[in-house]
């Protein structure tokens, strides 16, 4: 099979992110529950982790990285834990359903006021609109780093720069960036930035978390068991204890730091992303200027700073009857559909048709792309 959905998730992993979980499994007990061997290593390595993302993201204090399953619950935590009943929000048309049902629950059951900055014909978020709603007394702009439908990198930093000067906190999603896009939370003036372990950075499914900013009082989301202050009747205020309830995914946690280490050892998040981009623009380069197919995303001339994503459509033809003859016809794996980002669909005019989407990895090597664009180029031929 050709892998071409690492939007999703990475299907292939270095070896040593495999070692790692398949040693945890046989070794680590629960972090902080106990003072065994195996619950103390596994603190261990919960600790080593919660380091090395720290160190990756620019987060100044370690202990203000809070693991969660995933972006999505970490985006829930921030979101549900920064916006009080009352509040305003602005977001874009460029999130994923992991950032607007959040915010339309909160809009539906705490009054909270939801306004979306849109995009260009490209995908590329509108900042003059963006700047317009982002007005003193919002509360917080939450924005993805990168869209996942198109590649679309955002400039963060500026959108951040906007934020705080309206008195307002900038929460990221940085799901599809992590790994693959540098994110430096000081230099850019993050205040919250929400990840994931098994896209870019190549780790297990089941890790993930949010890196929060010295000074930002994330409220407690999730609550429960600690291992600590267990006779206090609300969750424990401190970092990283408050964000943390219930046991964490230690053998998960010990694949994502072998990652992080791959990662640096391979020279980091820059050449791993200049990697997997020069292979999303071979893939690009092959099929735009295919009879009836459709790019989309910002491909301009000149450096740009994107994820190695290449969507597009074939004629009218349905998304999800390409990607089932990739898959079918050549062992292309693609993802087609709305990619839990209806905004973005709207805005670009394929909500019916959907899109093919190909992202592309470290591991993904010209030869596979260069059948890809073949197989794209006799789908479209037919």
């Amino acid at each position: 099979m050709i892998y071409l959905d690492n939007a999703a998730t990475t299907l292939r992993k270095p070896p040593c992110v495999v070692d790692a979980v398949v040693a945890a499994m046989g070794s680590l007990g629960n972090a902080g529950r106990g003072a065994s061997a195996g619950s103390l290593d596994a603190a261990r390595v919960v600790e080593g982790c919660r380091e090395r993302v720290a160190a990756l993201l620019g987060c100044a204090r370690a202990d203000h990285v809070a693991f969660a399953p995933n972006s999505t619950e970490a985006l829930n935590c921030a979101i549900n834990g920064l916006v009080r009943p009352g509040d305003r929000v602005v977001t874009t048309v460029l999130e994923h359903n992991s950032v607007l049902r959040p915010l339309n629950r909160l809009a539906a059951e705490r009054g909270v006021t939801v306004e979306c900055a849109g995009c260009d014909a490209l995908g590329r978020l509108d900042m003059a609109g963006l700047e317009r709603l982002v007005t003193p007394g919002i509360r917080a702009v939450v924005v993805t780093h990168a869209s996942n439908v198109t590649g679309n990198v955002v400039d963060v930093a500026c959108v951040a720069e906007l934020a705080h000067a309206a008195g307002a906190l900038c929460v990221v999603d940085a799901s599809q960036t992590v790994g693959c896009v540098p994110v430096d939370m000081g230099g850019m003036g993050l205040d919250v930035v929400c990840f994931t372990g098994h896209k870019g950075l190549m780790g297990p499914q089941g890790t993930g978390g949010l890196a929060v900013a010295e000074g930002v009082d994330v409220r407690p989301w999730n609550v429960g068991g600690t291992g600590v202050h267990s006779f206090d009747a609300l969750q424990p205020e401190g970092w990283p204890t408050r964000l943390e309830a219930g046991t964490l995914n230690g053998h998960g946690l010990a694949g994502l730091s072998a990652a992080l280490d791959y990662l640096r050892e391979q020279g980091g998040t820059a050449v791993v992303g200049a990697c997997e981009l020069a292979m999303a623009r071979r893939l690009y380069e092959g099929v735009r200027g295919i009879a009836g197919v459709t790019v989309y995303g910002d491909w301009g001339a000149g450096p740009r700073v994107r994820t190695g994503v290449v969507a597009l459509n074939v004629g009218g033809v349905d998304s999800a009857e390409v990607s089932d003859a990739l898959m079918a016809g050549w062992g292309i794996a693609t993802r087609p559909g709305a990619h839990c980002a209806p905004l973005m669909h709207e805005a670009l005019g394929t909500a019916e048709q959907g899109i093919v989407r190909l992202s592309t990895s470290w591991f993904t090597t010209e030869d596979e792309v260069d059948a890809a664009v073949e197989a794209v180029r006799e789908i479209a031929e037919s």
